[in-house]
């Protein structure tokens, strides 16, 4: 079976908060190397930076722990953006995602924290840790390409062995 050299899906969400969780949606953002404008972190020691600027996650995740009994939505474990259609298990380090304007390089898994347990059954934000449930993570990202994004944009991932 030949594995697909890039996955293509939709933005489904964009997402920002004054600091926190929930992120509320927007129709659309400018995505700057700081992050997406007009969202804030408010524990700057483990969010943002240009390593962690833009959080995402999966639409289809969010709907099989929905499924489970969790009362998670998109923005409400902290991501920015919200992507459907995207092959979760492609999500590695050094894999670049363009959203419209804007291109994405993966730089590493999210750590999940307290902050988040409202989005869990029993608040069991481990759900989504790398290290207990590898491939159900949120992901970080750095800016390569700043731009805007707008919700319902195609969404290209493509595999970091095959960009250079």
């Amino acid at each position: 079976m030949e594995i697909p050299n890039e996955f293509h899906g939709i933005l489904q969400s964009i997402n920002v908060s004054d600091g926190g969780v929930p992120k509320q949606p927007r129709p659309w953002a400018h995505v700057r190397a700081e992050g997406v404008e007009g969202d804030r972190q408010e524990h700057r020691m483990f969010h943002g930076g240009p390593d962690r600027a833009v959080c995402l996650y999966s639409s289809e995740l969010i709907e099989a722990l929905q499924g489970e009994g969790h009362p998670i939505r998109p923005g409400t474990i902290g991501e920015n953006l919200t992507l459907a259609g995207i092959d979760w298990t492609a999500m590695r380090p050094d894999a670049r995602i363009e959203i419209g304007d804007v291109l994405l390089e993966i730089t590493k898994s999210t750590s999940p924290c307290k902050q988040i347990a409202g989005s869990f059954r029993d608040g069991d934000f481990g759900r989504v840790s790398q290290k207990i449930h590898p491939g159900w993570s949120r992901f970080y990202a750095r800016v390569l390409r700043e731009g805007i994004v707008t919700a319902g944009d195609r969404v290209v991932l493509k595999r970091p062995e095959l960009l250079f």
